[in-house]
């Protein structure tokens, strides 16, 4: 007889999810205030010989938004990655109802977050950008591959940055977290200043009243390039990314299919540089 697993198994938890967790195996990783400033608090946990990162909102948390807004942030994250499975993002197995709101059940994931730390040599930013030019293209074209397929299922991206990349230097493997906050269709501004790091942000983001769109997102995904590549970044790729970044909408690629393509081709005629 099959014994019920549980995290995989239970749909709910009577209490809050720290003491559950503490009690059905190994917490050894905690993120929370300070360590984050979303109002989120997520475990790292070990049942048996598997490990889990389970993603819970704190309700007195005092930061941008309250409860309810976290609430709906993590129910938000848990449709996208519902409606696009791709190796980039780590699996999820179930979504757990606890007093606190509901617990999002991830697989673990090797690797450090790239945000932070630029100015510190030995910060994984930093590493990362002193990793082959081979190594960081290869990490740009999985995040490529993985916004066309988000854009196919719907979704624009809202507060993509380094802080969105977890990387294994070892396995030479990517993972990208934390799309919390992407749209389902393209939308209208209605913040302003909208949630984001500004080095990743379009022109639009900052508006109020401008639209949210796939052009967006191209733009964001062309800053990305900039921040792990550098801003002198030469020849077709060069191109390529700066339409991505230009100013005027009009100007950059419609899609990120059309973007991915021009990317691509660059990429196969060999011609980029990274000085």
């Amino acid at each position: 007889m099959s014994t019920a697993h549980p995290l995989r198994d239970i749909e709910r938890i009577n209490g809050p999810p720290g003491p559950y967790l503490e009690a059905i195996g190994t917490v050894f990783a905690l993120f929370g205030a300070p360590t984050q400033d979303s109002g989120n608090v997520s475990y790292g946990v070990q049942v048996g010989g598997e490990r889990f990162f389970v993603k819970t909102t704190d309700p007195e948390a005092e930061v941008f938004g309250d409860h309810a807004t976290r609430v709906a942030f993590l129910y938000n994250a848990a449709r996208l990655r519902q409606s696009c499975d791709h190796p980039t993002l780590p699996a999820l197995h179930r979504i757990v109802e606890t007093a606190h709101g509901p617990a999002l059940v991830y697989d673990w994931v090797d690797g450090e977050c790239l945000y932070g730390g630029r100015a510190d040599p030995q910060s994984a930013h930093q590493r990362f950008c002193r990793l082959p030019g081979d190594a960081i293209l290869a990490v740009l074209d999985a995040i490529y591959d993985l916004h066309v397929w988000l854009v196919l299922s719907g979704w624009i991206a809202v507060d993509f940055y380094d802080g969105c990349l977890m990387y294994d230097f070892e396995r030479q493997a990517a993972h990208v977290v934390d799309l919390d906050m992407y749209h389902l269709g393209a939308f209208t501004n209605e913040m302003g200043r909208m949630f984001g790091s500004t080095r990743f942000m379009a022109p639009e983001e900052f508006e109020r009243g401008a639209l949210i769109d796939e052009r967006t997102t191209v733009f964001t995904m062309g800053r990305a390039a900039i921040a792990f590549l550098g801003h002198d970044i030469g020849g077709a790729m060069g191109e390529v990314v700066h339409r991505a970044c230009r100013q005027e909408r009009e100007a950059r690629y419609r899609s990120m299919e059309e973007f991915c393509a021009a990317w691509q081709q660059a990429r196969r005629l060999g011609r980029g540089c990274i000085l």
